[in-house]
C-alpha cells in the first residue's frame, strides 16, 4: 500500500470515528461474495412465486389503437382504459409499449380539451397528467408494430419505445380499430393481415422474447386475426366472430360520438373490481362475456396455451410481477454459498452510550466489509500534521 493509499484510507476512518463518536470497528469478509450466484438464487426464488404457476418473472404490454379521426374517439378510450387497468395493477411505464394513432384529447373539436372519458357520467379522465405514449400519430404503423414486436428496431429508436422482454416474460397485446376478415386497418391507409400478426409472434418465439402471450383484439371479425398463429404459449381473445361485426356501447351528447366499445366495456367491468393480489383465473373472465349485451359472439382460442385458462390468473398478463418482500431479516443465502454470514460483529472502544450502540445494532440490512486496524482510527489534525511532516521530511531527502 503506498503512501496516498493509506491516507486516503486513514482520513475516511478517522472521519467515521468523529462522526460516530466513538470507534467502530465492522469485521466482514465479502471477498467470496458471488454476485452471480445470489443473483441466480433471487430468481429462483421470484419464479416460484408468480401465480397460477406461470414461471414468468416480469409483465409487458403492448396497447395499440389504430384508428385516426375524432368519430373513432372510442377506440382510443378502449386503448387507454386498458392502458389505466395494467398502471393501476401493477405494470409500470417502463413496461408498457403505448401506441395512439390520434390524439384526441387535442382535438379541436373535444368539448373538454386534454381529456378522454370512456364513460357518458365523464366521472374518469383516461388521459389525465399520468401518461406516457411511446408511438404517436404517424408513427404507429404496421411497420413500427412489427419491430416492437420482434425487437428489429433502428439503431437510433430509444429504449422507451422497446419491447424488452426476455424468456421469462408474459405480454399483454391489445389492439383496436377497424378491421374486416384477417384484417386490421392502420389509419385507413395500410392495413395488417392475420399471417403478420402470426410470422411475428413466431419470430418472437424464436428470439425467445416470451414466456406466455395473451393477445386481444377488439375489431370487427376479430377471431379471423388469431387464426393463423402457430406459436405455443400464445392465448388470444377477440370481441366478435369471423363474419360479425363489433358495437360500441354508449354515447356522450356532449363529446358528440361513441365512448367506448362493447367488449372492452364487458371486459373492463371485471377488472376494474380486481385488486393486485385477486386469484380471479382468466376463465372467470371469460365467463362473464353475455353475447346479449355485447352484441356479438366473442372468441377464445386455448389450443396453443397448454397451460389452462383455469389455471391462469388474470393478473399474470394484467398485473405487475412482485418477486420482493420487505423484511427487516437478513438475506438467507444458499447453504452450498454462505457468501454472506448470519451476524456482523461490531466492536465498540467504550465511548458510545447505549443509545447509540443500540442505534448502530439495531437489525442491519446489509454487511460491509470495513477492516481497520485500531491503531489507524485516530484524530484528523493529527493525521494532516504527521502527514505534512513526512511530505517535508521526503523533499528533504530529495535535495
Amino acid at each position: 500500500m503506498n503512501f496516498l493509499n493509506w491516507l486516503v484510507l486513514v482520513l475516511g476512518a478517522a472521519s467515521a470515528t468523529n462522526a460516530a463518536g466513538g470507534a467502530i470497528r465492522v469485521v466482514e469478509d465479502m471477498r467470496g461474495l458471488d454476485r452471480a450466484a445470489l443473483a441466480a438464487d433471487f430468481l429462483s426464488a421470484g419464479a416460484g412465486s408468480s401465480g397460477g404457476g406461470s414461471g414468468h418473472t416480469n409483465n409487458w404490454a403492448v396497447l395499440v389503437c389504430t384508428s385516426r379521426f375524432w368519430f373513432n374517439y372510442r377506440h382510443i378510450a378502449n386503448t387507454l382504459s386498458m392502458y389505466r387497468t395494467v398502471k393501476r395493477l401493477g405494470i409500470p411505464d417502463s413496461n408498457i409499449i403505448l401506441m395512439l394513432a390520434d390524439d384526441v384529447a387535442c382535438n379541436p373539436r373535444n368539448h373538454f380539451p386534454a381529456t378522454v372519458y370512456n364513460n357518458a357520467g365523464r366521472y374518469l379522465d383516461l388521459y389525465g397528467s399520468n401518461i406516457e405514449v411511446d408511438y404517436r400519430g404517424y408513427e404507429v404503423t404496421v411497420e413500427n408494430f412489427i419491430r416492437v414486436l420482434t425487437g428489429r428496431h433502428e439503431e437510433h429508436v430509444p429504449r422507451s419505445k422497446r419491447l424488452l422482454t426476455d424468456d421469462r416474460s408474459n405480454i399483454l397485446i391489445f389492439m383496436t380499430g377497424h378491421g374486416g376478415k384477417e384484417f386490421l386497418k392502420f389509419q385507413d391507409a395500410e392495413e395488417i393481415g392475420s399471417h403478420d400478426i402470426a410470422d411475428a409472434i413466431a419470430q418472437m418465439f424464436e428470439k425467445k422474447r416470451y414466456n406466455e402471450i395473451f393477445f386481444m383484439i377488439d375489431t370487427c371479425q376479430a377471431a379471423s386475426l388469431y387464426k393463423q398463429i402457430y406459436s405455443p404459449n400464445v392465448l388470444a381473445a377477440a370481441s366478435s366472430l369471423t363474419g360479425q361485426s363489433s358495437y360500441s356501447h354508449h354515447h356522450d351528447m356532449e363529446i358528440g360520438t361513441a365512448v367506448i366499445d362493447r367488449w372492452t366495456y364487458s371486459n373492463l367491468e371485471t377488472l376494474e373490481k380486481l385488486e393486485r393480489q385477486d386469484k380471479n383465473t382468466l376463465a372467470n373472465l371469460f365467463k362473464t362475456y353475455d353475447s346479449s349485451v355485447i352484441l356479438s359472439d366473442p372468441g377464445i382460442r386455448t389450443d396453443l396455451f397448454p397451460r389452462g385458462i383455469e389455471n391462469a390468473l388474470v393478473t399474470d398478463f394484467f398485473g405487475g410481477v412482485q418477486t420482493t418482500e420487505l423484511t427487516l431479516e437478513m438475506y438467507k443465502t444458499s447453504e452450498k454459498q454462505k457468501v454472506l454470514p448470519a451476524d456482523v460483529k461490531v466492536e465498540f472502544d467504550g465511548r458510545l452510550s447505549s443509545a447509540q450502540k443500540d442505534t448502530l445494532l439495531e437489525k442491519p440490512r446489509y454487511k460491509l466489509k470495513v477492516v481497520l486496524p485500531q491503531t489507524y482510527l485516530i484524530n484528523v489534525p493529527f493525521v494532516l500534521c504527521f502527514g505534512l511532516l513526512l511530505t517535508g521530511v521526503v523533499v528533504a531527502g530529495s535535495v
